[in-house]
């Protein structure tokens, strides 16, 4: 599958972006363990929004791989191009169009899947953003879902707006944004796609493990899943996936060992990413997710979010594999 210049190898499996979740070291990390790309936190076309510490950090792209993939939000076709120009000159090799977010905030702003209701908006948008940066050599890919509700399903005229202006490939969350992540994914929506246009489809929603991964691609003729809440706590799904899909055999998990690593890898790269404040603030949520299930994890969470310093974190965690590994624990 191709994205402007950039070649993916079959089978395709992205990281959605999330906001809050897939900064810089979740998604070096999601790639290293067989993700295929990883598009930033969603970021807001308004620069005036971007001189805050959340902001800076979403921008950094220092080291990451190629493509680097940035995501952008608003609802003014002028604004979002120029966002686009001012994300390239930061190093971002892709422009990924937020369509597909159903947070109130970013709707009440007339961004995010709220540009469902107004097509005629939306083909301005990816007509803007693809005449901004084309010129340089990126291409535009856009997220998307279904429609604004189950009454206003529109996808199918949105991704030939989409088509007609230039955007690369097409991401899309089979549901609408009324239904949120309520009810089962409209697989049937992604396969009637894929038949309508020639770009790339990556089928979003209710991929949690590589049998569904399989069943998605077999259902809609995707070109490839996309993966977001199941990769939080076990980002090696991205392996896994496409260890399925190309040989037709499950991989073994993880072991204990291996799992301690990673953790201990993800955080350490926390720490030093955000520092060592906001770094140990970040680091608790993406402890919960990990420890989620696990023999002890909860009493470990706890006394987890308790402690303040980097070094703290490291050695709890340590030494609650440690433990596991002494008693033979499955990971």
């Amino acid at each position: 599958m191709r994205i402007g210049p950039y070649e993916f190898a079959a089978p395709v499996v992205a990281l959605a972006p999330m906001a809050g979740v897939t900064d810089r070291p979740f998604r070096a990390l999601c790639r290293r363990l067989g993700a295929s790309y990883a598009a930033t936190e969603m970021v807001s076309a308004d620069q005036r929004l971007w001189d805050t510490p959340k902001s800076r950090h979403r921008l950094d792209h220092a080291g990451e791989g190629d493509p680097v993939m940035v995501q952008i939000a608003g609802g003014e076709p002028a604004m979002m191009a120029a966002a686009a120009r001012a994300n390239v000159a930061l190093g971002a090799q892709v422009i990924d169009i937020n369509m597909g977010c159903p947070a109130k905030k970013v709707c009440n702003r007339a961004a995010g899947s709220a540009l469902l209701r107004d097509e005629r908006l939306v083909a301005e948008i990816l007509a803007a953003v693809v005449a901004a940066v084309e010129p340089l050599g990126v291409p535009v890919t856009l997220k998307t879902r279904t429609g604004w509700s189950p009454e206003q399903r529109n996808l199918l005229r949105v991704a030939r707006l989409a088509e007609d202006a230039g955007i690369a490939a097409i991401a899309v969350h089979g549901r609408t944004r009324a239904c949120r992540y309520g009810g089962r994914a409209e697989y049937d929506s992604i396969r009637a796609l894929k038949a309508a246009v020639r770009i790339p489809v990556i089928a979003n929603g209710d991929i949690s493990t590589p049998a569904e991964a399989r069943a998605v691609l077999a259902a809609t003729g995707a070109d490839g899943v996309m993966i977001g809440r199941a990769a939080q706590g076990r980002p090696w799904v991205f392996r896994e996936i496409r260890h399925l899909l190309q040989t037709g055999q499950p991989l073994e998990p993880p072991g204990v060992a291996e799992v301690r690593d990673i953790i201990l890898g993800h955080l350490d790269a926390l720490h030093r990413f955000y520092g060592e404040a906001r770094g140990v603030r970040t680091a608790r949520k993406h402890l919960g997710w990990y420890l989620a299930g696990r023999p002890g994890g909860e009493s470990l969470r706890q006394r987890f979010v308790r402690v303040d310093s980097a070094r703290a974190q490291l050695e709890l965690v340590d030494r609650y594999f440690e433990e596991a590994l002494d008693e033979g624990l499955a990971a």
